[in-house]
């Protein structure tokens, strides 16, 4: 895998870590399986400044996909799926259809391990191993996909490890299949932001960043009806206290 894709086991990892929690914000029966824990992998995860990050990023975007289906999106796409078990894990009705993109050998290994587990999907889920650097759409329609069927889009922990025009590449590709009335959820990030050119914590992890894209900007622009969402006041509100700022989040709306 590359080292990006090796991110998807640590967000695996932090899943794993929070399913097993009494109190958890989500359970994912399957993130084990990616990552077997060891007394020493949660110690390592607990200690990790992303941690709350992540566990509120999961809950958040999981309330917002199954929101936006109920609101009219009869397909949902992840974009950069990596480890994600939502078409698993989610109680999806049952006429959606739900489209997995990542790299080939990402994907291979998921289906692999799932495979494993028996696990069944609980949507129709198709898996399509793209490189999203790429022309990646025709990929996607070919699959099956419909472009006049309103779509709930979920783009997360992806734009920041692409340059801004890789960024803004996938936003106009996701933003030219999205019928009316379609949604898309991402991380709220400013490249420019002073707290974003020094964040204030470090991990390994940043050495991979590239920045990505001002989202609201960009999807303000381009026809989108954004709302933003402070990350450390959903922490709060879901009962967690975080020892680090946790990162803002977005959802936008096509109109109709």
């Amino acid at each position: 895998m590359s080292e990006v894709s090796r991110t998807a086991l640590g967000v695996a990892t932090m899943r794993a870590i929070e399913t097993r929690r009494p109190n958890r914000l989500f359970e994912d029966p399957y993130a084990e399986a990616f990552v077997p824990l060891t007394p020493e992998k949660i110690d390592r995860a607990n200690q990790s400044l992303f941690r709350v990050h992540i566990v509120v990023r999961t809950r958040f975007f999981d309330d917002y996909l199954l929101a936006a289906v109920k609101a009219g999106c009869q397909q949902v796409v992840l974009v950069a799926a990596g480890l994600d078990t939502r078409a698993f894990r989610l109680d999806w009705p049952e006429e959606i259809r739900l489209y997995e993109l990542d790299l080939p050998t990402l994907l291979a290994y998921k289906e692999k391990t799932l495979g494993g587990r028996g696990a069944e999907p609980r949507a129709d889920r198709t898996v399509v191993p793209v490189d999203l650097r790429e022309d990646w759409p025709q990929n996607l329609v070919t699959a099956g996909f419909d472009p006049s069927v309103p779509t709930a889009w979920l783009v997360e922990g992806l734009l920041v490890y692409l340059t801004a025009d890789e960024a803004a590449g996938v936003l106009a590709a996701v933003t030219s299949l999205s019928a009316p009335g379609s949604q898309i959820g991402c991380e709220d990030r400013d490249p420019d932001a002073p707290s974003e050119r020094n964040p204030p914590q470090r991990a390994n992890v940043m050495d991979l960043w590239k920045g990505g894209v001002a989202t609201v900007e960009w999807l303000t622009e381009h026809g989108w009806q954004v709302e933003t969402y402070e990350g450390t006041a959903l922490a709060e509100s879901y009962g967690r206290e975080p020892e680090a700022p946790v990162g803002n989040f977005l959802t936008a709306t096509r109109p109709e």
